[in-house]
């Protein structure tokens, strides 16, 4: 990095669901977990761990401007159905190196929240889902 401008700022984030543009969204995450287990290993005191299996989550980050969550989410689930979606995140700061995108596939919501408001205060509602896969659409490289 040649200087400070380079670094990425969430400003310049963006979010689709479903191919869908949320204008809402001012956050997001989405990360892998590796689980491990513990193995030991004989004559060595230190036990060492191994990876088995990876876990996705993230959360969505939105300002209360419209129930898009609880209709996209509420009636499926009270019908017992498991609605599933597709999420891209794209970060692209004019000062940066370039864009990122990422699509998450197979994303699941982990709650729906129906109401949650105070007074004098903005209206915030977050997301949180586990996905199954994901793909860099594009890459920063420096």
């Amino acid at each position: 990095m040649d200087n400070a401008t380079r670094i990425m700022c969430g400003t310049w984030g963006e979010v689709w669901l479903d191919g869908e543009y949320v204008g809402e969204a001012y956050g997001l995450q989405a990360k892998v977990s590796m689980n491990k287990e513990d193995v030991a290993l004989c004559r060595k005191m230190a036990k060492d761990k191994k990876t088995t299996s990876i876990s996705m989550t993230g959360s969505l980050k939105l300002y209360k401007v419209n129930s898009r969550m609880a209709i996209a989410i509420g009636d499926k689930v009270k019908k017992g159905k498991d609605p599933r979606f597709t999420v891209i995140s794209k970060l692209d700061d004019p000062d940066a190196y370039g864009a990122e995108r990422i699509l998450l596939t197979n994303v699941s919501f982990d709650d729906l929240t129906l109401a949650d408001w105070e007074a004098a205060t903005n209206g915030k509602v977050e997301a949180p889902f586990s996905f199954t896969d994901f793909e860099y659409l594009d890459k920063v490289e420096a």
